[in-house]
């Protein structure tokens, strides 16, 4: 019985994490191009957000920068764009984190602003989605781990009460 007390919060965690995992692996944000030079534009996409849900909200943030951008575009790969005009920008690099209509993240991404003619060619920042995976990975196998071991301690407990 006791137990049972340990085990069901410790495998309602394991299943918490295994429904939040992959939505947060794939919430989807680009920006293209990944460099932009200073007065250029820069393409803000999420792709998981619907728009049927309202309107994602990009918050832009770096050296010189803390706004929000609004979508003004359902592009045809789906999701929700803006544009972003770099003009004013300090060099440097910037994370947009996006939010959905419906208040679910949207994931994130980084660009850099560098000199006019600096820029390179295109390009996605903010697609590997191995840091959001090996983070989820950590808490699953943490969460086993904890489990495993204290029902091991219940079990050498019981034993141990029983000599």
């Amino acid at each position: 019985m006791k137990a049972t007390r340990v085990l069901v919060p410790a495998f309602g965690s394991i299943a918490l994490g295994a429904l939040l995992l992959p939505g947060a692996a794939l919430a989807d944000t680009t920006v293209s191009p990944s460099t932009t030079p200073v007065g250029g534009t820069a393409l803000l996409t999420a792709t998981s957000c619907n728009p049927n849900a309202g309107d994602a909200i990009f918050h832009v943030s770096g050296p010189d920068r803390d706004q929000n951008v609004r979508s003004t575009t359902a592009p045809a790969s789906g999701g929700l764009s803006a544009e972003l005009f770099t003009a004013g920008f300090t060099l440097g690099r910037y994370t947009v984190v996006a939010t959905c209509g419906d208040s679910t993240p949207g994931g994130s991404a980084t660009f850099t602003v560098a000199p006019i003619g600096g820029a390179q060619a295109g390009g996605r920042a903010g697609s590997d989605r191995t840091g959001t995976l090996v983070a989820g990975a950590t808490l699953l196998v943490t969460a086993l781990g904890g489990a495993v071991i204290l029902a091991r301690r219940r079990r050498h407990a019981a034993n141990a009460a029983t000599l």
